[in-house]
C-alpha cells in the first residue's frame, strides 16, 4: 500500500506533464506569435538576391529577408520584430516540425511531395528551373545535356527534375551554392541546374558564369508552415495580398531583380 501512495505523486506529475506538452503541441502558432511580438523565420544564408550573410556587418539581406521583415509588420503592426534563424536544403523542413521557427522563406518550391508533410502560403515569387554554366560552354539548353554533369543541391527539387528531363545527363549533389559554384568553375561539372532566381544571384557574384535555357519548368515558391496551423497560414496570405496590391512587394521586386540582366521584373510581377 505504501508503495501505492508513494507512486501516486509522480503519476499526477506525469499526468500534469503530458497535459502541459499537449496543450503546448496543440496551441495556436498566430497566437504564440501574437503574444510574443515576434515571428521567427527561417531564411538562408548563401542565396544572393534572396537571402545572403553581408560579411561586412554580419546582416542576412535580400528579397525574402525584406519579404519575411513585410509579413512580419503586417501581421503583428509595426513593433512586430522578425527573428532569424539559418537553415540549409536539408534542415529548413525538420526544423519547421520541430518548432524551431515558425515559417520557412528560403527559395522553397511548393511541390506535392512537400504539402503532404508541410503546408505552404500563396506563391511569392514565380520562379523555373534553368542552367548556370561557364561562359565559354556550348550548353544552349537541356538538350545539351546528353553525357554532362549537372551539378544539383542536396535536398533541392531541381536534382529529381534533371533526373526526368535530361535522363542521359550524370547527376552529382553538392551540399550548398558555394561548393557547387567551385565545383562549376573548376570544370567538375558541365552545368549547375537550380531556379533561375537562385543562378541570376550566382551569376551576378560569378561573371565568368551565365544562365541559359529559359525556364524549363514552373517552381513556385512558398513560405513553408507547420501543418494544423490555419490562423497562421491564414494570416501570412493575407499579408501577402495587402503587400501586392498596395506595391510594397512590386517595389521590393524591382530593388533586387531590376538590375539583374535578363530579369523581366515588370512582365512578370504586375499587380
Amino acid at each position: 500500500m505504501k508503495k501505492i501512495l508513494g507512486l501516486i505523486p509522480i503519476l499526477l506529475s506525469a499526468c500534469l506533464l503530458i497535459g502541459c506538452s499537449q496543450s503546448v503541441s496543440d496551441r495556436s502558432a498566430l497566437k504564440n506569435v501574437q503574444e510574443s511580438h515576434a515571428l521567427t523565420w527561417g531564411i538562408e544564408s548563401d542565396v544572393r538576391l534572396f537571402s545572403l550573410t553581408d560579411t561586412q556587418d554580419n546582416q542576412e539581406k535580400g528579397f525574402e529577408v525584406d519579404m519575411a521583415k513585410a509579413i512580419t509588420k503586417e501581421i503583428l503592426g509595426s513593433k512586430g520584430k522578425a527573428k532569424f534563424i539559418l537553415v540549409t536544403a536539408q534542415s529548413r523542413i525538420p526544423l519547421l516540425k520541430n518548432g524551431n521557427v515558425d515559417a520557412v522563406i528560403a527559395t522553397m518550391t511548393i511541390t506535392p511531395e512537400r504539402k503532404k508533410i508541410i503546408n505552404f502560403s500563396k506563391s511569392y515569387f514565380a520562379a523555373g528551373q534553368s542552367l548556370l554554366v561557364r561562359k565559354n560552354s556550348r550548353i544552349k539548353n537541356i538538350h545539351d545535356l546528353v553525357g554532362k554533369t549537372v551539378i544539383g543541391i542536396v535536398g533541392d527539387n531541381s536534382v529529381d527534375v534533371i533526373k526526368k528531363v535530361a535522363p542521359k545527363a550524370k547527376v552529382v549533389q553538392m551540399q550548398d551554392y558555394g561548393q557547387a559554384v567551385i565545383a562549376l568553375k573548376a570544370g567538375q561539372g558541365d552545368a549547375l541546374s537550380s531556379d533561375n532566381g537562385v543562378l541570376y544571384g550566382l551569376a551576378v557574384e560569378n561573371p565568368r558564369l551565365t544562365v541559359r535555357g529559359g525556364t524549363f519548368t514552373k517552381e513556385p515558391y512558398g513560405i513553408a508552415i507547420n501543418k494544423h496551423q490555419p490562423e497562421l497560414e491564414n494570416a501570412i496570405n493575407t499579408a501577402i495580398s495587402k503587400l501586392q496590391h498596395s506595391g510594397k512587394y512590386n517595389r521590393l521586386i524591382k530593388k533586387w531583380f531590376s538590375k539583374v540582366p535578363g530579369f523581366n521584373y515588370k512582365v512578370m510581377y504586375r499587380n
